[in-house]
């Protein structure tokens, strides 16, 4: 049996990777012969078309569209990158049985596992893979700037620093100006292919300078996409007519209908909401902000990476631009303590994880520091009853103690890296108190609930086999 696929996830960095490694070493231990392609940050171990060829069966372990010409002919079995991770197993066995097993034809634009269309949070999650590389690297600048003093950007501060300007300028007033319209253009992309980029790109630009912010971008970048995908595939025109068609009526028409929508319909609705909410965000108590904090915790470890997950950091990433940075220092130091705390645990308590686990938990510490909430899910995955409580219960305390004290970030990514530039974090004591606290709530629970590996071995799964 030779398989071949593709693992893609929208950030193109933890789960397209885990899953790629779980279907491969699944799949070796099981007696095929495997290859899988990783459409991350870059492609690599690229399939070549006399592989293709050779495969009996492709596995896609994809969160986005992906293109699928290539395998023609084949029988395709598409999941979510947390399933394959998850289950690789019964996802390979499935793709031989052939469970939900369909043509390339037919699986070019159905989603994950449902055989449907790809629904509005995969539009959402292709608008984040466009926005997040002017936001990590906006971000930074922005911080980077402020070392040389808060206002130093400024030429009519007495600090002024022309490379702490210039930082700004590229940071700041480029690359997170271009945020929202970068968001909304991905949006659009995912719905309606290239040619909703136009629509969704003025779509976003409205939205970043009228005000309605990321929120208005994400309603303007799907309005975008579905009144461009209908002008392309809804509508016939005669064939004499198509190029012309193609090349000026549908930009011009989705543009149109798109910046009219924007203007009197969406941008002034939105802006009003997203005042009130960061007005009351701004305004939050200690006891409304833990409160908040301990929502922002729960939701980044319940599925570290995750659609919940990527939820509340895009939210608290789009809020920056309105000024409120505690949300995304709250989210920074919920994502880091689950890796963190399972790195403390396999200290503490050696007895409740494998050799192999242990030896894993080391590169959680560096997983933890850097932000890199997905480090957490081999484990949890190993132990999801024991181990996803543990990890929300220690993000939980991290959050509501970061909202608490009011900790703000200027910038939205980084982890622990950024402790050391000066003026990005306003109090940079507290939020090292935060990661700490729930780091040690998260090893310390793991280490009540998990139970010993002899335990575990003596005791019986429902199957009747032993773990």
């Amino acid at each position: 049996m030779k398989i071949v696929g593709i693992s893609a996830c929208p950030t193109g960095i933890a789960h397209t990777y885990m899953a790629a490694e779980k279907l491969e070493k699944t799949a070796k231990s099981l007696g095929y012969t495997i290859k899988i392609e990783t459409q991350g940050v870059k492609v690599e171990n690229i399939l070549s078309t006399e592989e293709i060829q050779q495969a009996e069966i492709v596995i896609l372990a994809v969160d986005k569209e992906v293109q699928t010409d290539r395998f023609a002919g084949k029988k395709v079995k598409r999941v979510s990158t947390a399933r394959a991770i998850r289950e690789p197993e019964k996802v390979i066995q499935e793709a031989i049985d052939g469970v939900e097993v369909t043509t390339v034809a037919q699986a070019e634009h159905v989603s994950n596992e449902s055989g449907k269309k790809a629904g509005i949070y995969n539009h959402f999650m292709n608008g984040v893979n466009y926005m997040l590389p002017l936001v990590i690297a906006g971000g930074i600048l922005i911080a980077f700037s402020f070392a040389f003093g808060i206002n130093a950007a400024d030429p009519s501060d007495p600090s002024y620093n022309q490379i702490a300007e210039v930082l700004s300028t590229i940071g700041g007033n480029t690359a997170f100006a271009l945020m929202v319209p970068a968001l909304a253009a991905g949006i659009a992309t995912s719905v309606a292919g290239r040619p909703g980029f136009a629509a969704g790109l003025v779509a976003g630009t409205m939205a970043a300078s009228g005000g309605s912010g990321f929120l208005g971008g994400m309603v303007g970048g799907l309005l975008a996409g579905y009144a461009t995908d209908y002008l392309e595939n809804k509508v016939t025109v005669a064939k004499s007519f198509a190029a012309l068609y193609q090349l000026i009526i549908v930009p011009l028409i989705s543009v149109a209908v798109t910046g009219f929508a924007m203007f009197y319909f969406i941008d002034q609705p939105i802006s009003y909401v997203l005042d009130a909410l960061t007005n009351w965000l701004n305004g939050l108590g200690s006891t409304s902000g833990v409160v908040f904090g301990l929502l922002i915790g729960i939701m980044m470890a319940a599925d570290m990476g995750g659609p919940i997950n990527k939820s509340i950091s895009t939210f608290s990433i789009g809020l920056m631009s309105a000024g409120v940075n505690a949300p995304i220092a709250a989210c920074m130091a919920a994502g880091m303590t689950p890796p963190l705390g399972i790195a403390l645990a396999s200290i503490l308590f050696k007895q409740k994880f494998t050799q192999e686990e242990r030896t894993s938990a080391q590169s959680c510490w560096v997983l933890g520091l850097s932000y890199i909430t997905e480090g957490a899910i081999p484990f949890a995955v190993a132990d999801p009853l024991r181990v996803i409580p543990s990890l929300m219960a220690g993000s939980a305390t991290a959050a509501a103690i970061s909202m608490g004290v009011g900790v703000t970030s200027l910038a939205p990514h980084g982890g622990i890296w950024i402790l050391p530039i000066p003026n990005v974090l306003n109090n940079p004591l507290m939020y090292v108190v935060a990661i700490v606290s729930g780091t040690v709530v998260t090893a310390l629970m793991l280490g009540f609930l998990k139970k010993s590996r002899t335990e575990m071995e003596r005791q019986p799964t429902d199957e009747g086999k032993l773990i």
